[in-house]
């Protein structure tokens, strides 16, 4: 039998409100995470615990038996380790997930900076789209999510459920490997065909660059040869001299200023990018409380990568 202790806290406070919702509010989860939750204990119990055939819910004479054993198990739990407690919290890491190029260029430098300013602070870092980082930041799988603001308010974050600080501007540039000549193999002025690399049509970098081009007819000029959903992808192909690619600027540095890449157009085809810190406000976690406060305190070039 695996048991989660969280699943027997969800189970103790549904008992004592008989409420799916309340009793997400008091675990600070949404409610149908906590409705899984409960499902999975009873999966692991091999019980029906809960009669959700009557409002407000009551439980099975199965979860009668077995409310008297969580609330034991909780009892005890909470008694032995909360001495431990203020340790733990001190040493504790924080769970952080991040759109793939964030991670890779962008994160290193942005903790560092931030250390400065609050100290050692361990994480965890977790790289993935950002469809998939709003997905573990909605379920509360995570502690904080490092993405990318949204304009268009196509990603749904209610800024109340999740405040979010912002951490850095950047802009996608247009790049591409230069001719021997030092000019941009595929440019965007002139009225060539242009191989393309793009962002697949679920990723988050694409959104922003199908919206530059939606009026422009230099989107009928982009023939699309490469497909990707991470921005350091197509930066590995725009390397090879195989198209031409929108790609965050903190990605390309150095290879902006060593001249192994150029821009194919100029600043009036930037994309401009805001990059933020999210957490979930129903989730009250010491670590996190903490570092939320510090970071409203401090300078804002200190949180700035």
């Amino acid at each position: 039998m695996n048991l989660e202790t969280k699943w027997l806290e969800d189970f103790v406070a549904l008992a004592n409100t008989r409420s799916f919702s309340a009793s997400a509010r008091q675990r600070h989860v949404t409610q149908p995470a906590f409705s899984r939750r409960i499902r999975s204990l009873e999966q692991a119990v091999g019980a029906t615990l809960v009669d959700r055939s009557t409002t407000p819910v009551g439980l099975t004479p199965e979860g009668q038996l077995f409310l008297i054993t969580a609330r034991n198990l909780v009892e005890q739990l909470s008694e032995s380790l909360s001495h431990l407690r203020g340790l733990a919290i001190a040493n504790e890491a924080l769970d952080i997930v991040a759109a793939h190029s964030l991670a890779l260029a962008f994160y290193p430098r942005w903790i560092s900076r931030l250390q400065k300013g609050v100290g050692e602070l361990p994480t965890r870092l977790a790289a993935m789209n950002v469809g998939d980082a709003i997905h573990v930041l909605r379920e509360g799988n995570c502690d904080l999510m490092l993405g990318y603001h949204d304009p268009y308010a196509t990603m749904q974050l209610d800024a109340e459920v999740f405040p979010s600080f912002s951490i850095g501007k950047a802009m996608m540039v247009p790049v591409c490997m230069p001719d021997a000549e030092g000019r941009p193999l595929y440019p965007l002025g002139g009225d060539s065909s242009i191989p393309f690399l793009a962002y697949t049509q679920g990723a988050f970098l694409g959104r922003s660059v199908r919206m530059l081009l939606k009026n422009d007819p230099t989107r009928m000029r982009l023939k699309t040869v490469y497909e990707t959903a991470m921005a350091e992808g197509l930066k590995g192909m725009a390397l090879q001299g195989v198209g031409m690619a929108w790609i965050p600027d903190f990605c390309i540095r150095d290879e902006l200023e060593n001249g192994r890449l150029v821009r194919a157009g100029d600043s009036a085809w930037d994309i401009p990018l805001e990059v933020r810190l999210y957490r979930c406000a129903l989730v009250h976690k010491p670590g996190v409380e903490q570092l939320w406060r510090q970071m409203m305190k401090l300078p804002r070039d200190f949180l700035q990568a």
